[in-house]
């Protein structure tokens, strides 16, 4: 069929032509939002799952649906290797400065920004932040070293200017799992002092299934502050309508057997889905998907996974670590017990330990329960069996 028709939508945190199984996930960041833009108190948001299930999706649903309330989100990708300070800044100047530029705007903007030139300017001479000073910082906030304080100082002052505006900051943190653990309790200790405050600003954020763990370790108070909501894979009728409805909206047709053949090689992933009918309506010869090209679209839908989604995570890893997946992708999806990964590669696990910790750094792997390894890449355990050899 016509690829310029072609509804489907692979991409990394591409929005899907339909959004289907997630009704109640949204329903829940409404709510919150709704709350919050009516001045009231209300939990964020913390949605955790493996890659390629919709989390970075969602957060952008959710962003829109911020802005349509008259809020302001902030958003924020925290990747490896970034102090908090460095990703917080820009984003933050870009919102102060919209802010201050507001019919109305009033000091508090202003006042936001010098405590966030005196934030940065502390940081610029320590670490990895980097950010024009449109402001002279003020003196006295956000500036005593301390980040707890000093984030607690400058997000206040974020939650005043909101306030003076009648709206609401809304932080949208995508891959938080990378914030450094101590840095992650500073931001967690200041939006519990906002939240006292009852000031306007609010943090709905995505990661990886260890985040849990990292937040918990933290701060201990973490899950009064926020709702954790697992995002796994759809349902089989969600994931059927995934496939079936956008196929439908343009006209076009797909055989029951083709369905069933993609929801069993897809597993019901929102990422391979996508995959998946997108290479089906390539392949098709008419304007009804048969099994055939369901079949074929397997094979190149597999490859391009390979070559993209599954290859630019395996190109970050180091010989040793490439090691120890291929031997847990020997043992299947998993999880696995660490002592079964170890046997099977013929070496102690306290002299494993390293390479694991390594792995769940990297975001590659966790933890599902104690002494158990779970890859946080569906599927990944095949295209390793796939890539090396034996």
């Amino acid at each position: 069929m016509d690829p310029r028709r072609n509804p489907f939508a692979p991409g990394a945190g591409t929005q899907p032509p339909e959004l289907a199984g997630r009704d109640e996930v949204i329903e829940k960041a409404e709510i919150a939002l709704d709350r919050i833009a009516a001045g009231r108190p209300a939990r964020g948001l913390v949605l955790y799952g493996l890659r390629g299930v919709g989390k970075t999706v969602l957060l952008g649903k959710i962003r829109g649906d911020a802005e349509a309330r008259g809020l302001v989100p902030v958003r924020i990708e925290a990747p490896e290797g970034r102090s908090l300070p460095a990703v917080l800044s820009a984003p933050l100047r870009a919102t102060l400065l919209r802010l201050d530029r507001m019919e109305a705007a009033k000091s508090g903007a202003r006042r936001a920004l010098a405590a966030l030139a005196s934030f940065a300017k502390l940081r610029m001479k320590v670490s990895d932040v980097e950010l024009s000073l449109d402001f002279e910082p003020l003196k006295g906030v956000a500036d005593s070293g301390d980040l707890e304080l000093d984030l607690t100082e400058l997000l206040a002052a974020v939650g005043e200017a909101a306030r003076e505006r009648a709206t609401a900051v809304v932080l949208v943190v995508d891959e938080i799992q990378y914030v450094d653990e101590r840095e992650l309790g500073a931001l967690l200790t200041a939006l519990h002092a906002i939240a006292q405050q009852n000031l306007p600003v609010a943090m709905v954020a995505a990661g990886l299934p260890q985040l849990l763990g990292r937040m918990g370790r933290a701060k201990s108070y973490t899950e009064r502050l926020f709702e954790f909501v697992n995002i796994g894979k759809l349902d089989e009728g969600a994931a059927r309508v995934a496939i079936t409805l956008p196929i439908e909206r343009e006209g076009a047709a797909i055989e029951e057997a083709a369905v069933a053949e993609i929801l069993r090689a897809t597993e019901g992933y929102p990422y391979f889905l996508q995959e998946w009918g997108k290479h089906c309506w390539d392949l098709a010869f008419d304007e009804t998907i048969t099994l055939t090209d369901a079949e074929n679209a397997g094979v190149t839908a597999l490859a391009e996974l390979d070559a993209s989604f599954f290859r630019v995570r395996f190109d970050r890893l180091t010989p040793s670590e490439k090691r120890y997946l291929r031997a847990m992708a020997e043992l299947g999806p998993g999880p696995h017990r660490s002592g079964d990964i170890a046997e099977r590669m013929g070496r102690p696990v306290t002299q494993l330990a390293p390479i694991r910790n390594s792995l769940i750094q990297k975001g590659m792997l966790y933890s599902p329960a104690h002494g158990d390894t779970a890859f946080t890449v569906p599927m990944f355990d095949a295209f390793m069996r796939r890539t090396l050899p034996a």
